[in-house]
């Protein structure tokens, strides 16, 4: 066998193998068959009294006072799910963001770490000019790696 077929061999074989064992770790990795079509929107809970079980784990949980003065600082609670999503290497939440409609409050970012739990605290205060009819909708999102986007509202009234 000469230098060039050798070599020619072996790159060929090492990316073979190279593929291969990609394939088997992704599989080892990231075992969770993943629903594509969970990517393809913002995942709402669609019937708020009968959630299913991905809904209850992933849509976001909005704790907040039902009414607050103008001015006044208040906390907003966010969690991810009712049961608080477990967070491990491979399936956690990615980040939680607050926002009121579409301006942005603020945003949290979690690592895939099993020692993680996806709930964060922010300190709000609403200008009286924010609510000019008396009602604010508080919008919170999160992102789960196998998934997709999830958001849920909280209307406040505003004093």
């Amino acid at each position: 066998m000469d230098r060039r077929t050798f070599l020619t061999t072996t790159v060929i074989g090492a990316m073979a193998a190279g593929v291969s064992s990609a394939a088997t770790a992704a599989e080892r990795y990231f075992p969770a068959k993943v629903d594509q079509s969970l990517f393809d929107a913002i995942n709402r809970t669609k019937i708020p009294g009968k959630k299913s079980p991905l809904e209850m784990s992933h849509a976001p949980v909005i704790s907040a006072p039902a009414s607050v003065k103008a001015g006044e600082m208040f906390m907003v609670e966010v969690s991810v799910g009712e049961k608080i999503h477990d967070m491990g290497p491979a399936h956690w939440i990615e980040y939680i963001e607050l926002a009121i409609g579409n301006e942005p409050l603020g945003r949290a970012e979690f690592q895939p770490r099993g020692f993680m739990k996806p709930k964060v605290t922010f300190a709000v205060t609403i200008p009286k000019d924010v609510a000019s009819n008396g009602m604010i909708t508080l919008a919170a999102t999160q992102r789960c790696n196998l998934h997709g986007l999830w958001e849920s509202t909280l209307n406040i009234a505003v004093l």
